[in-house]
C-alpha cells in the first residue's frame, strides 16, 4: 500500500471518529463536561483539548520543518488557532469553541494530505524541538502515525468517559475506513 493513501484513510478516520465524539459530547451540559473524571487530562472537555492541542504541537513542527511551501499550503491556516505552551492546556473553555476548531483542524489535515503532501515528503526527515526545547529529528511519516495514533489513544479514553455517563459514540472501528476489495 502506498503511504500516503494510508494516512488518508487515516484522515478519513479521524474526521469521522472526532464528529462522532463530539455529536455524543454535546449531549453533555458544560458541567458533566468539566467533572473530573479521573483521566489523564481529568475532564472530557480536558481530554478533548489535550488532543487538539496535540494536534496544534505537532501541525506546527510540521509546518515550519518541512520548509517546501507547495508541502504546507493547508497547514498554513494554523496560523488562526492558539499557540499552545503546555500539553494540558485548556485552549477552549467553551464546548462549541472546541468542536469548531476541532472541525476546522481536521479539515486542515484532511486538505493537507490529500492536496499539499506527496510519497517523497513523507519519506523525509524533520528537525524540531520538543515542548522541552530539546532538538530531535525523525522521519515524517512516523510522526504523521503517531499524530493519528495520538489522537486514536485519548479519543478512546474520551469515549470510555461518554459510555460511563450513558452515551454511545457509535462504531469506533478503523476498518470501516478501509475500502472493501472486490
Amino acid at each position: 500500500m502506498n503511504g500516503l493513501v494510508h494516512f488518508q484513510y487515516f484522515s478519513n478516520y479521524n474526521k469521522r471518529l472526532n464528529d462522532q465524539v463530539y455529536l455524543a459530547a454535546s449531549q453533555l451540559s458544560p458541567e458533566e463536561l468539566k467533572q473530573d473524571k479521573g483521566a489523564f487530562f481529568n475532564s472530557i472537555l480536558g481530554t478533548l483539548n489535550h488532543i487538539l492541542v496535540g494536534d496544534l504541537v505537532w501541525l506546527n513542527r510540521f509546518m515550519h520543518a518541512i520548509g517546501d511551501p507547495d508541502r504546507i499550503n493547508s497547514l498554513k491556516k494554523l496560523n488562526s488557532f492558539p499557540a499552545p505552551t503546555q500539553l494540558n492546556q485548556i485552549v477552549y473553555e467553551d464546548f462549541s469553541e472546541l468542536h469548531s476548531a476541532r472541525a476546522e483542524l481536521d479539515n486542515i489535515i484532511h486538505h493537507w494530505l490529500f492536496n499539499d503532501m506527496n510519497e517523497a515528503t513523507l519519506a523525509s526527515n524533520i528537525e524540531y524541538k520538543n515542548m522541552k526545547n530539546e532538538p530531535a529529528c525523525r522521519n515524517l511519516a512516523e510522526l504523521i502515525s503517531h499524530l493519528f495514533n495520538h489522537q486514536t489513544h485519548h479519543r478512546g479514553q474520551v469515549t470510555t468517559l461518554l459510555s460511563q455517563c450513558g452515551l454511545d459514540v457509535g462504531t469506533t472501528d478503523f476498518l470501516i475506513d478501509i475500502p472493501k476489495l472486490d
